[in-house]
């Protein structure tokens, strides 16, 4: 008998010995050879992989960010109010014809659109489709799928997204539409107690799965945790919980298979709370957002567009550039799927009259053109004490 078998033998009874035994070989064929993995079928083929890379690519190619024009019926109401502007239906083609109607210096500043389903269907004033405008520009068509954020039971007053079932379906009929890339948002809230695992959980599951079908189709899913910048939290609590959120779903991420590299994350910049009683710079803004990326989102991203979460236009941009001019090492490109901080001059000069659509125009060109300098660090046109912050009055706890 070996040496280690005969001090074992002297630790533990015949019975015990006997048990052991017998687990043993229930194990895999013998104690020295290794346990092989389930082997995992590709679900995509190389040729599915490299459509959806180069069409990731496109999108943040240098220099180039996201117009997020996908707000639903509902919140578009909110949006034309500000204004004074009735929400019809002929109101809010008229508003994104405005966005659309920019000339090829918007095609240097925005590489993707993002639709609501009314929009995808909609034309111009002289019967050329929206969906014809943008892809004559060089602009790629994206599109919200997702359904809207419902009540998350057993959480205290927490979300998760609704829209899976029939979204193959959808997929793809909205890819032979035109879409070449989606959009899901799910949103998570901070508190003392919030957001809870089983929220983060959930949402990450239903990001990992929207993912997956999406790219069955061919179409670049765009992956949206919004931590709402609602509360009194500081910046360390908001890097805290971002990462925790980041790590979450791209764990299942892996869990379903997707292909990172036929993805863009579109995450919130960490910043505090709105309420928060101590102001940070964008600088510090800035290493909280890069530090906590760098310890959750894998290399393999292709890009990160930043959302602007309820943030004034120039802080938004301004966060922007000190992002990319952060001195710590940044894989992925970064840079921008602004809604409101790409649109809210342009609203605020329409108003919903006619004489007022060109001007309209170039204010939704000059926030473009602001924020490709910024996607790339290159932006001189902000100071630090964001001038026109009084304008961020979004509202909280927004939702589509």
């Amino acid at each position: 008998m070996k040496l280690t078998e005969s001090l074992r033998s002297v630790f533990i009874t015949p019975e015990e010995r006997t048990y052991l035994i017998s687990v043993r070989r229930l194990l895999p064929k013998a104690a020295g050879q290794s346990v092989r993995m389930t082997h995992q079928s590709p679900t995509l083929s190389e040729a599915q992989k490299r459509e959806l890379h180069e069409t990731a690519l496109r999108i943040v190619s240098p220099g180039k960010g996201i117009l997020a024009a996908d707000e639903s019926v509902g919140s578009m109401a909110k949006r034309l109010a500000q204004v004074g502007v009735e929400n019809t239906e002929e109101n809010r083609r008229q508003y994104r014809q405005i966005l659309f109607s920019a000339d090829d210096r918007v095609s240097g500043c925005i590489g993707g659109i993002i639709f609501f389903h009314e929009t995808l269907y909609q034309n111009s004033d002289t019967g050329i489709p929206f969906v014809k405008m943008i892809r004559d520009r060089g602009i790629l068509v994206g599109i919200k799928v997702d359904k809207g954020v419902v009540p998350l039971a057993g959480t205290f007053g927490e979300t998760t997204t609704q829209g899976l079932d029939g979204l193959s379906d959808r997929c793809a009929q909205y890819k032979k539409d035109g879409a070449v890339f989606a959009k899901w948002r799910c949103v998570l809230k901070v508190s003392e107690t919030n957001p809870s695992p089983l929220a983060i959980t959930e949402n990450a599951n239903v990001l990992a799965r929207y993912s997956s079908i999406c790219q069955q189709h061919g179409i670049v899913p765009i992956i949206e945790p919004e931590i709402l910048p609602d509360g009194d939290h500081d910046l360390k609590r908001s890097q805290y919980i971002t990462e925790k959120v980041l790590t979450a779903v791209y764990k299942a991420m892996s869990d379903h298979h997707v292909y990172l590299e036929g993805t863009l994350l579109k995450p919130n910049m960490v910043t505090s709370g709105h309420s928060c009683s101590t102001k940070y710079g964008p600088e510090e803004v800035a290493m909280a957002t890069v530090t906590a990326l760098r310890r959750t989102v894998p290399p393999a991203v292709t890009g990160v567009a930043f959302l602007s979460g309820g943030q004034s236009e120039e802080e938004a941009t301004v966060h922007l550039n000190a992002i990319n001019n952060c001195p710590l090492a940044k894989p992925w490109i970064l840079s921008f799927s602004f809604g409101r901080a790409l649109q809210a001059s342009a609203l605020r000069a329409w108003r919903g009259h006619k004489e007022n659509e060109k001007g309209a125009t170039e204010q939704f060109i000059k926030k473009a053109e602001a924020n490709s300098l910024a996607s790339q660090g290159k932006y001189t046109g902000g100071d630090n004490n964001y001038t026109d912050a009084g304008q961020r009055s979004y509202g909280s706890s927004h939702a589509y």
